[in-house]
């Protein structure tokens, strides 16, 4: 029978014993305690963290290349840069080699010997055949010397001036920054008195105020003690003939005015407390205000000084700047003129 079994039914059994495993195998995942308290695929997250460490694997290969590849090329520029400068040095030595060789100043036309000019081009100097005074003696030194002699002279004349000159501007600069300094130092003592005073007003209206409040508080508490002796010498009972006084309990009417008097009193002067407080508050947030105000102007002013100061300052530094700059030399300024060429070749030193 398995012999004259169909290839489609093979593939067909095939297929289906595939299927069984497969649902056998999720069987197994699914009932499995460890794979379901997880909750997750665990085969695909391998599968993941096999794919990321193959991308690492496969970035660092290529970074290693990359590096190879840099190595690889400053090796290359070094060699070349070497080979040429050798090539260089090889051109240069060839050159000078050549012109020992092959430049002599003989070989120039200036020293031809078949020249039919030759003579005619040697100078008045050149054709004496003896000097006029003994070997290496040189006739124009006297000449020279006094000429180095003034040159010398002129240099230290020059040198003098421009150092007296640098003096005379750092004179200037001090003075300058003296008198700055002065300034300041000024308008700070001035600042520091409209401190001064601003503090002693606030201090006198501040003692002014505290006497005041003390003797009106003394007056008070001498009439509110005067009021109190004076109701304590009134009888507040009438004593009636036969009867004990503690065994009436209505009260008198002229205790119960009291009473009345003194409610009314105490009221007054509840109000009269609190008006005042009152009083005092607003007059303290009036000394406040006037602190603030005053010490508000005093910053305005300062403030406005130390701009003044600043562009005084910024003027100076621009007058300044400005004669240094024309105190630089020519060279410096780009202004060059024939007088400057002609300090050159004057000697022969």
């Amino acid at each position: 029978m398995l012999k004259n079994e169909l290839l489609s039914e093979r593939l067909a059994r095939a297929s289906l014993e595939k299927r069984r495993n497969i649902e056998t195998e999720r069987k197994e995942r699914i009932f499995n305690d460890k794979l379901r308290t997880i909750g997750v695929d665990k085969e695909a997250l391998d599968e993941q963290v096999r794919e990321k460490r193959e991308q690492v694997e496969a970035a660092k290969k290529e970074q290693n290349a990359y590096d190879a590849d840099m190595l690889r090329y400053g090796k290359v520029a070094c060699i070349v840069d070497s080979r040429q400068m050798k090539e260089k040095r090889a051109l240069e030595k060839a050159v000078v080699a050549y012109r020992q060789q092959y430049q002599h100043p003989e070989d120039q036309r200036e020293y031809d010997l078949n020249d039919p000019s030759r003579i005619k081009k040697v100078e008045q100097s050149d054709a004496q055949m003896m000097p006029p005074g003994l070997v290496g003696e040189d006739p124009e030194s006297k000449i020279r010397q006094q000429n180095q002699r003034e040159q010398l002279r002129e240099w230290l004349t020059q040198q003098q001036t421009e150092q007296a000159a640098e003096r005379h501007q750092q004179e200037l600069e001090e003075q300058r920054y003296d008198q700055s300094r002065v300034e300041m130092d000024n308008r700070a003592v001035q600042l520091q008195s409209l401190e001064i005073e601003r503090r002693k007003a606030a201090a006198i209206t501040t003692k002014d105020f505290n006497r005041s409040m003390a003797e009106e508080k003394r007056c008070q508490d001498k009439e509110i003690n005067g009021r109190q002796s004076q109701f304590q010498g009134t009888p507040s009972t009438v004593a009636v003939p036969g009867l004990s006084p503690s065994s009436d309990r209505r009260t008198a009417p002229e205790s119960l005015q009291q009473i009345i008097q003194i409610q009314k009193h105490q009221m007054e002067e509840k109000r009269r407390k609190e008006l005042e407080k009152k009083h005092e508050e607003e007059w303290h947030d009036r000394v406040r205000l006037n602190s603030a105000r005053t010490t508000l102007l005093i910053e305005r002013q300062q403030a406005r000084m130390n701009r003044q100061l600043r562009r005084d300052l910024d003027s100076a530094n621009a007058q300044l700047a400005e004669t240094h700059k024309q105190q630089k030399p020519d060279i410096k300024r780009g202004c060059i003129d024939d007088s400057f060429f002609s300090k050159f070749n004057t000697c022969s030193r």
